[in-house]
């Protein structure tokens, strides 16, 4: 996982499906919650909840494990709402590799 970047992108939801594919992963802002979205060694697709972590100090999965990214953002993950439900709701933060997130 990488750091949250201070700075939001300004991107559409078109865009955000070309992010992740171009990416890997990308942080997801709704109210006071946290979402980090991202490929799992380029084999599926989960969201992890910031605010959990576990034993090895890594984000908790609040989604299931999907193969592709339009599957990904179909998982009705945000209390039972897509990204694409509560996307207009949503702020997205690049994820800065090579930094750690703490």
């Amino acid at each position: 996982m990488g750091k949250k970047a201070a700075e939001a992108l300004d991107i559409n939801y078109e865009g955000l499906v070309e992010y992740l594919h171009c990416n890997h992963s990308v942080y997801m802002k709704i109210g006071s919650s946290v979402y980090y979205l991202t490929d799992c060694n380029f084999e599926s697709w989960r969201a992890q909840d910031t605010s959990r972590r576990n034993e090895k100090n890594h984000f908790v999965d609040c989604s299931e494990l999907v193969p592709t990214v339009d599957e990904f953002l179909a998982l009705p993950f945000v209390n039972g709402k897509t990204i694409q439900d509560v996307f207009d709701h949503a702020t997205f933060y690049a994820s800065l590799s090579g930094e750690k997130d703490e």
